[in-house]
């Protein structure tokens, strides 16, 4: 099967779609709703999340060394909390 060039989607809705076995390298996301998705088995090793409203977001069975937060190692966070609640 050919590997098509760039795909551009603009003012589209996709309600409801399966994305399986997708590469989506070097992708960009502007103005993208991703109310209510579920995102399993997802690497987004090395990707930014800018100004987006994680509102009501579960992370659940993550790996998240080196993650950061408005530079903050998430890590370290979860660690203190963890410590902190234990006492």
């Amino acid at each position: 099967m050919p590997v098509p060039d760039r795909l551009n989607r603009v003012a589209e809705r996709l309600v409801q779609s399966t994305f399986r076995d997708v590469d989506l390298s070097d992708s960009e996301f502007v103005d993208v709703s991703l109310r209510r998705v579920r995102f399993e088995n997802v690497g987004f090793t090395g990707a930014t999340l800018r100004n987006v409203c994680l509102s009501g977001v579960t992370i659940e069975d993550a790996n998240l060394e080196g993650m950061r937060i408005d530079g903050v190692l998430v890590t370290d966070l979860v660690r203190a909390y963890r410590q902190a609640a234990s006492r």
